[in-house]
C-alpha cells in the first residue's frame, strides 16, 4: 500500500468515527467515538512525522484540533 493510500485510510477512519460521535446514543458513546477518531488521528500524525512528511502531519494535526474544540464546545458541560 503506498503511503498517500495509508494516509487517505486512517484520515477516512477518522472522520467515519467524527461523523458517528454526532449519532451517538449518549455522552458515553460519543466519547468514545470521539476517542476513536483522536486515536486514528494520532496514529496518522506520527506515521506522517516518522515519514518526514510535514505537510501531511501538519494538515492532520489542524483536523485533530477541530475535532477536538467542537468535542468540547458540543459535548461536554
Amino acid at each position: 500500500m503506498r503511503w498517500d493510500a495509508l494516509f487517505a485510510d486512517l484520515e477516512a477512519q477518522a472522520e467515519a468515527a467524527y461523523t458517528r460521535m454526532y449519532d451517538a446514543r449518549d455522552a458515553t458513546d460519543a466519547a468514545a467515538r470521539y476517542s476513536d477518531a483522536k486515536e486514528t488521528l494520532y496514529d496518522a500524525i506520527g506515521l506522517a512525522r516518522r515519514l518526514g512528511n510535514v505537510d501531511v502531519a501538519a494538515r492532520l494535526e489542524q483536523r485533530l484540533a477541530h475535532i477536538k474544540a467542537v468535542f468540547r464546545s458540543q459535548f461536554t458541560s
